[in-house]
C-alpha cells in the first residue's frame, strides 16, 4: 500500500476532510474551527472549502454547542465537536456524561448518538493550570463512552475515522505535544483502526513500559537510553483506554515480569492506577517486582517553563522508575 508522510495535525485534518467528503451527515462544530481556522490549525482551510454549514463556528459555550450536537447525533448526523482544548470539556460534562454517554442505555437502544469530541488533551507549553489537563482517564470511568489516546500520525488517522463511524460517543484526545511529529499514513480513504488492540512498538524482555498518548513517545526515547545501559524495555502503547486491551498488556508482562506504567495525568488517581491495578489482579503470578507507576506531580500546572516541565514526566523520569525494579 502506499504511503504519504505527514505530521500527526496534518493526518488528523486529513481525515476530517476526507471523513466530510464521504458522508453527507459529517459534520464540524467548535470555537474559532471556521474563519480562525483553529487554534492548532486543525480544521485550516476547511470553511473556505466546506461552508458554514459542515464547518460551524460556535459561541464560547462548550455546554451549549456540546448539547446540540448530541441532538444532531441523536437524529442521524455525525458531528464531531473540536473543544480548543479539552480542559474545556469539563463545561460540558453534563452533557458528555449524563447524556451523550448514558442516552442509548437510558432509551433501551433505540436512540444512537454518533459522536466524536476531540481535541488537545494534556500539556502544550506553558498553558498553565487551567488549560493542562489529561481527562482521559475521568471519561473512560464512564460507561458508554469509548476514549481513544494515539501516540502516532498512523494510529490518529486510523482510528479517528474509526471514532467518527461509530454510533457510540468517542472521547478522542490529541496531545498538543504530538501535533509536529511526523509518521507514515496509508493512502487509503477507508484505512482504519479499531478500538480495543494495544499494541507492541518496542520489542524487549527485561521490563514492559506502558502507556498511551504522548507518553508513548517518552517510553520509545526512554527503552533507547535504557538499551544503551544493557537493559531491554518492551514498549506498549495501550492508544485505547475504553475498550482496553489488557490481554496485549498481559502477554507482555508476561514476557518481561516487570512493568513500569507511564502517564502524564497526576499519579494520584490517573489512568495509569487502573492499569497497574488490572496487571496485579491478572498477571501477580507473572510479577517479578511491583508494578510502577510514573505521573505527573500531584499539583496544579505551574505556568513557568522550568516548574511545568517538572510536573510532567520526561524520560530521566521513567529511567529512574525502571530503576526501581533492578
Amino acid at each position: 500500500m502506499a504511503t504519504i508522510e505527514m505530521t500527526y495535525r496534518d493526518a488528523i485534518s486529513k481525515v476530517l476532510a476526507e471523513e466530510i467528503e464521504h458522508d453527507e451527515n459529517v459534520l464540524i462544530m467548535g470555537e474559532d474551527i471556521g474563519r480562525y481556522q483553529g487554534t492548532f490549525r486543525v480544521t485550516q482551510g476547511m470553511f473556505e472549502k466546506y461552508g458554514g454549514k459542515r464547518i460551524l463556528d460556535t459561541p464560547i459555550t462548550e455546554a451549549g454547542f456540546t448539547g446540540i450536537a448530541i441532538g444532531a447525533a441523536m437524529v442521524g448526523l455525525r458531528p464531531v465537536v473540536e473543544m480548543m482544548t479539552m480542559s474545556f470539556s469539563i463545561l460540558a460534562m453534563d452533557q458528555i456524561i449524563n447524556h451523550a454517554a448514558k442516552i442509548h442505555y437510558m432509551t433501551g437502544g433505540q436512540a444512537k448518538v454518533p459522536l466524536v469530541v476531540r481535541g488537545p488533551g494534556g500539556a502544550a507549553k506553558q498553558l498553565s493550570a487551567q488549560h493542562t489537563h489529561c481527562l482521559e482517564g475521568w471519561y473512560a470511568h464512564a460507561p458508554g463512552l469509548k476514549v481513544v489516546a494515539p501516540a502516532t500520525a498512523v494510529d490518529a488517522y486510523g482510528m479517528l475515522r474509526t471514532a467518527i463511524r461509530d454510533d457510540n460517543p468517542v472521547i478522542f484526545t490529541e496531545n498538543p505535544g504530538l501535533y509536529t511529529i511526523k509518521g507514515e499514513i496509508p493512502d487509503d480513504k477507508d484505512f482504519s483502526i479499531p478500538f480495543g488492540k494495544a499494541q507492541i512498538l518496542h520489542e524487549g524482555n527485561d521490563v514492559s513500559l506502558i502507556g498511551y498518548s504522548r507518553m508513548t513517545q517518552v517510553n520509545l526515547a526512554a527503552a533507547e537510553a535504557l538499551e544503551k545501559d544493557g537493559i531491554s524495555a518492551e514498549v506498549v502503547d495501550v492508544r485505547s483506554l475504553s475498550p482496553l486491551d489488557m490481554t496485549t498488556i498481559n502477554a507482555s508482562v508476561a514476557k518481561t515480569h516487570r512493568a513500569v506504567v507511564v502517564y502524564e495525568d497526576w499519579k494520584f488517581g490517573g489512568f495509569g492506577g487502573e492499569i497497574a491495578a488490572r496487571i496485579g489482579e491478572e498477571s501477580f503470578d507473572e510479577l517479578d517486582a511491583p508494578v510502577v507507576r510514573c505521573g505527573g506531580l500531584n499539583v496544579p500546572t505551574p505556568y513557568a517553563r522550568n516548574l511545568e516541565l517538572e510536573c510532567i514526566p520526561d524520560v530521566d523520569d521513567v529511567i529512574a522508575a525502571v530503576r526501581k525494579l533492578s
